[in-house]
């Protein structure tokens, strides 16, 4: 059963209104004490103007009911990237990305991404009005020949490699596990990934030099923050693409060095343009993607393609 909580009478609603059907407010039941608190502010929060139903999730079952079971309602998702990424791959899934309203986000996560890309608050409190009274935007969904979407951005290369890495040493490392999985990975890359990338059929990296990085982007950012593709803007329609050929020891401490402020796009050793398909191909060995955080197997091919507006988001 949900928790309730009722709100008093309130006026017809309007532009800026609350939403008439009430909200189900969705989080995962694993999310942990530490966030307790946010979670207990921000059904109090939504309280204040709305009947509130909040269901804790146990697993991708539980989420796919909570998803379907609006029923005229918003839905409010409270979580990170990654609970945005598992929402909408089983609405993907389902063929129901419009048909559960506008959401509302919450961000909870570690690294908000895409909550940054919308211009989110990232204050759950201040998130929380903002799903209340915000206005509905549409979005893209980038989905690639294996029907997994990607929200926020998708990435292959050092990053991904270094993201597959840090998450074997997770366990014994904990919080020390990223920075020694991107050190291991930066030396096992070598000279780099020979990948082929096109863009809309344009060949953008014949995979003659070595790759460090190949980034897609609907938002910006990774990593809580990193502007990757800073040019990134989720309502566009079209895939920001970032290719970077910095793979010598100094260009690659270079590229860190302006990824902090999104500078690392003006380097000469930096391609970026813009497209609804993009093809990564492996001419040597594989690579792996690391799409909103989560990390693929090793492959040798890829194709995305960008679907606009096919779901929506409560926005400022």
């Amino acid at each position: 059963m949900g928790e309730q909580q009722q709100a008093g009478p309130r006026p017809a609603p309007g532009p800026g209104e609350p939403p008439p059907g009430g909200v189900l407010a969705v989080v995962n039941a694993a999310a942990g004490s530490a966030r307790e608190a946010a979670v207990d502010a921000v059904v109090g929060e939504l309280g204040r103007e709305a009947d509130v139903e909040l269901r804790r999730t146990r697993g991708l079952d539980d989420l796919r009911a909570a998803l379907l079971a609006g029923d005229g309602r918003r839905v409010v998702l409270l979580g990170g990237d990654g609970t945005l990424h598992a929402a909408l791959q089983l609405l993907w899934d389902a063929g129901a990305t419009r048909d559960v309203g506008p959401l509302g986000v919450v961000p909870l996560g570690t690294g908000n991404d895409l909550a940054r890309s919308l211009r989110l608050p990232l204050d759950p409190v201040a998130a929380a009005r903002v799903a209340l009274r915000g206005r509905p935007r549409d979005l893209e969904l980038l989905v690639d020949g294996h029907e997994r979407i990607t929200v926020n951005t998708v990435h292959a290369g050092i990053g991904a490699a270094a993201t597959a890495r840090a998450q074997r040493l997770k366990g014994v490392l904990r919080a020390g596990a990223y920075p020694v999985g991107a050190l291991w990975a930066g030396v096992g890359a070598g000279r780099g990934f020979r990948l082929r990338v096109e863009v809309d059929g344009r060949v953008v990296a014949t995979g003659e030099r070595p790759l460090l990085v190949v980034g897609i982007g609907i938002g910006g950012t990774i990593g809580g923050g990193a502007p990757l593709v800073p040019a990134a803007d989720p309502h566009d329609g079209v895939a920001d693409v970032v290719v970077s050929t910095s793979t010598g020891p100094l260009a690659r401490l270079g590229f860190a060095s302006g990824l902090r402020s999104g500078v690392h796009v003006d380097r000469h050793d930096v391609t970026t343009t813009t497209g609804r398909t993009v093809e990564i191909t492996a001419l040597e060995g594989t690579f792996r993607l690391n799409s909103d955080g989560e990390v693929s197997d090793p492959q040798r091919h890829e194709r995305f393609e960008m679907h606009a507006d096919v779901w929506r988001v409560v926005c400022p």
